[in-house]
């Protein structure tokens, strides 16, 4: 059976169908030692390459797709290539060959949830679908926002292009001139967020993504720390993407191969040694 060569590598979790493309656009891609083109047919004895090297195309046994990432402030994602590098991705668990994909990264000053799966296709619709998800964010500001600048907020006008949907702002405590309000936006994007508390005339000075879509993240996840979402969470996220999900590789079945006639005849050997000699032979 041949597939897309796109459709394969974004199902295995390697990148997501655009990187893919741009993959084959840059020359980075092979198949079988000869240069991938967009849309080429992949067969399961094909070879593929990037920059060389072997891309592993099987699918891991292990059920996990999707993971809860507590990013803190300052712990950037790849700006070039849709999955994570460096320290970050030392901390995720180890997908034998498949790259982890970032759902709309947030910013680098940014933290809080980052929603991170193995499943390129997943990523891609899930990212095609953004402004229909319900997206949370806690925010903290220098002084109280008075009804005037709330009224601003409330309306979503970031300039006369964008306009950010705000379903509801709450007063979630504070002490000080620290004050924390809980934002909910339908598809918000921290950046635009970002960009109406400043026309409002608010002072930001920290920013939190609490929920994307159905997943939200819990306050026991510490900083840096992870969790995998439970196979109910993940089957919501597919079926609100309008994804299939694929079910992990099966194990190794069937006979187990035998062993050659030398370890056949060394495994007799060794039963004979080690059997207990019979007593018939001292028998008078």
């Amino acid at each position: 059976m041949r597939e897309r060569i796109q459709k394969v590598l974004a199902r295995a979790g390697v990148a997501s169908r655009r990187q893919v493309e741009e993959w084959i656009r840059a020359g980075r891609l092979a198949i079988n030692g000869v240069p991938a083109t967009l849309g080429a047919q992949l067969h399961t004895r094909d070879k593929v390459t990037l920059d060389g090297r072997a891309v592993r195309l099987r699918e891991p046994q292990s059920a996990t797709r999707v993971v809860i990432y507590h990013r803190a402030p300052g712990r950037e994602l790849s700006p070039s290539e849709p999955a994570v590098s460096g320290q970050l991705l030392d901390r995720l668990p180890k997908r034998a060959g498949r790259r982890w994909v970032p759902v709309s990264p947030l910013p680098p000053n940014d933290g809080g949830l980052e929603l991170l799966t193995s499943d390129g296709d997943l990523a891609q619709a899930l990212m095609r679908r953004l402004a229909t998800l319900r997206i949370v964010f806690s925010v903290r500001v220098r002084g109280a926002i008075n009804d005037e600048q709330l009224a601003h907020l409330r309306s979503g006008i970031v300039d006369d292009q964008t306009t950010l949907e705000v379903e509801s702002i709450e007063a979630a405590g504070g002490e000080g001139v620290n004050r924390w309000y809980t934002f909910t936006t339908r598809g918000g994007r921290a950046r635009d967020l970002h960009r109406l508390l400043q026309t409002a005339g608010v002072e930001l000075s920290r920013l939190m993504r609490i929920a994307l879509g159905p997943v939200r993240m819990e306050r026991d996840l510490a900083r840096e720390r992870h969790r995998a979402l439970t196979p109910a969470e993940t089957a919501q996220l597919y079926e609100i993407a309008g994804v299939q999900q694929s079910t992990p590789a099966p194990g190794r079945s069937g006979p187990k191969k035998r062993p050659g006639k030398r370890r056949q005849r060394q495994a007799a050997a060794d039963s004979t040694r080690s059997r207990p000699r019979s007593l018939a032979r001292y028998k008078a």
